[in-house]
């Protein structure tokens, strides 16, 4: 590297992190707007729209823990973020990968965030359920967050399956 240039990080992959939260407000800000709390309406046989607010965390965990929980997962939220950035700082910009999965957890962390901060709960909506068996509700933010956590997964599974390969081969 040469005097004057400067090294590409991953943050410059925030402008996804900053779609995916838009993306998420927007579609809650929809939901709010379109729907009573509880009110469903049939998309497809196995997904509904359903209005809900969860106070507590993944699969309304501590839900009805008093209103402690709001700030406690507020305070977790405000960590992993930093953590992030932090991640997408240290990594070069062209490791495509990791920084989609670091900016998609960022982007629905930060959806969340907002959301227990200005509501005290988290609007959800997307509703998955086969016959009579229903996923809990969540919505975008939870998705990203997924998503991204399983691009991480597979990143370190095929990192794994290839430094196994690399050492099997010398």
């Amino acid at each position: 590297m040469t005097a004057g240039t400067t090294k590409r990080t991953g943050l410059i992959w925030l402008w996804l992190a900053a779609i995916a939260f838009i993306i998420d407000l927007g579609t809650k800000s929809f939901v709010v707007s379109h729907f009573q709390l509880g009110e469903s309406v049939n998309i497809l046989p196995v997904f509904n729209f359903t209005y809900a607010r969860n106070y507590g965390a993944a699969f309304s965990m501590l839900a009805d823990a008093g209103g402690w929980q709001r700030w406690f997962f507020g305070v977790i939220a405000v960590s992993v973020s930093g953590l992030l950035i932090y991640w997408l700082k240290q990594q070069a910009a062209n490791k495509y990968w990791s920084n989609i999965a670091y900016a998609l957890i960022l982007g629905g962390a930060l959806g969340n965030l907002y959301d227990r901060i200005l509501h005290g709960y988290v609007i959800d909506f997307l509703h998955v359920y086969w016959d009579k068996s229903h996923f809990p509700i969540f919505n975008l933010a939870d998705t990203w967050i997924c998503i991204g956590a399983a691009m991480l997964i597979l990143e370190a599974i095929m990192e794994s399956k290839n430094d196994k390969e690399s050492s099997n081969d010398s």
